[in-house]
This record gives C-alpha cells, structure tokens and sequence, in this order.
C-alpha cells in the first residue's frame, strides 16, 4: 500500500498525515472489536467465565452496595467480581474505554457513550459537630440547615455529589454560605466533625461510619441521594453476565 503516513515536520518531529489519522482510528475501532470478540467467545465456553469488571467511584461504601455484591456471590458463584476503587472522572473513562464493564457512583457528567440509571437511593439526614446549636434536635427542616455554614462537595472530585447537593441548595436557600469544599467523603465528615461547617449525609453511609463525633438528625423533608448504575451499552447485547447483573440490581430495591 504505497500511501504516506508520517511527515517529518522542519523540527524534526514526525507527524501523522491525514490518510495516518484514518489508519489510527480505524486501528483502535479493530482492536476495541477484537476485545468485544474474545469476550464473546469466553463466554460461549461453558468452562470458563470472564470476571465482571466494576468501578467504584466517589468512595462509595454503602450497605447497599455491599448486599448487591453479597447477593450476585451467592446467585451466580461461578462469576466473580472484579472491584476497582477510582475517582468518578476516570470511571467514564474506563467506561468509555471498556477497561470496565459496570461503575457505580453518584454521578458523572452527561454522556452520550454511558448509561446512568438509578440504582438505589438513600435518604439525606444532617450531620452536625458535637455541641451545635441544632445538635439536640429531634428533627429538623432542611432551610434551618441551610442558614449556617455549610460544607460542600468538591466539583471535580465528587461531581456527582456535588451536582446532587447543588440543587438541593438551591431549592431550598437562597444563597447558601459554603464553608469549605471536600475531596473525600471521609475528608468531608472530618471537616464537620472538626466543627468548620455543618453538612449533610446519605443515611447508607452514617450507617456505615457510625462516627461518634458527629451528631445525625433527620431531616423533615424525604430528600434522597440517588447512586447511580453506570454501563456502556454496545450495538449488540450486552453480554450475558452483564445483563444479568444489571437484571440483579433491579432486584434490591
């Protein structure tokens, strides 16, 4: 194929011509395809099944999430799962690369490449420092929340997080005073706890942390968190241990 590649610019360096951009792009396509057909064919052969591959972003350890992985172990023994614990901005890439077959977090920027679907919710309660003024409440009215000093969600860390909690705020306060960002959801309920701000929590992960220097009142209003499923659908069927995963969720709520 006499056809012109690489040019060498007056630099130097070489570059890649028009007709080597095609022949690139085509080249990832074949080997993304070559991917999907060793994937098929593992799964036709009944003595070996591929591990499903999952990300997990935002730092995410809700009980739910635990049954889920629980509950496949026990209906599908002879397919494992393969964690992976990542920041949400690399789960999409993942995704969209097919190094995973699933993610879960709170959310990602829109994409027309990935799925987001709704696996569970959680309700949102406050979490107030030791000592708070509203700490000895029974209950509590997400507005008188918002009048102090809140701490937020990181937007390029906990995108999701964030976008979910922005538009509670707005909702429900006209100008809400943000005290602090955090990166982590450990690095957030440190902040709280250490009194810089008062924040708010998923009951899933107060649950899960059962922190003795927070205090944990419910909320009057049922606002929930949502975490998000999160799949590459394919133009053929998703293969079929990830239909039935997905089929499995569905089964939690």
């Amino acid at each position: 194929m006499d056809v012109l590649l690489f040019v060498r610019s007056p630099s130097r360096k070489l570059r890649l011509t028009p007709a080597g951009e095609k022949l690139l792009e085509h080249a990832r396509w074949l080997f993304l395809r070559l991917e999907r057909v060793k994937r098929v064919v593992r799964e036709t052969d009944a003595r070996y099944r591929m591990p499903i591959r999952i990300g997990v972003a935002d730092g995410i350890a809700q009980p739910k999430l635990s049954e889920c992985f629980g509950s496949w172990r026990a209906s599908a023994p002879n397919i494992a799962l393969e964690i992976t614990e990542m920041r949400a901005v690399e789960l999409l890439a993942a995704l969209r690369r097919e190094e995973i077959d699933v993610g879960f977090s709170f959310g990602v920027l829109d994409n027309e490449a990935v799925v987001q679907d709704a696996a569970w919710s959680y309700q949102l309660v406050a979490l107030l420092p030791l000592g708070h003024e509203l700490a000895e409440r029974d209950v509590l009215s997400i507005s008188e929340l918002l009048a102090f000093p809140m701490i937020a969600s990181h937007p390029d860390r906990l995108p999701g997080l964030r976008r979910q909690l922005d538009a509670v705020r707005r909702r429900y306060a006209a100008s809400p005073i943000i005290a602090g960002e955090a990166r982590t959801l450990a690095g957030y309920i440190t902040r709280v706890a250490a009194g810089l701000g008062i924040g708010v929590a998923d009951t899933g992960h107060m649950e899960t942390l059962r922190r003795t220097d927070v205090v944990t009142v419910p909320l009057v209003e049922d606002i929930r968190i949502n975490t998000y499923v999160l799949y590459k659908p394919q133009s053929h069927e998703l293969h079929d241990a990830l239909q039935r995963f997905l089929a499995h969720l569905k089964t939690l709520n």
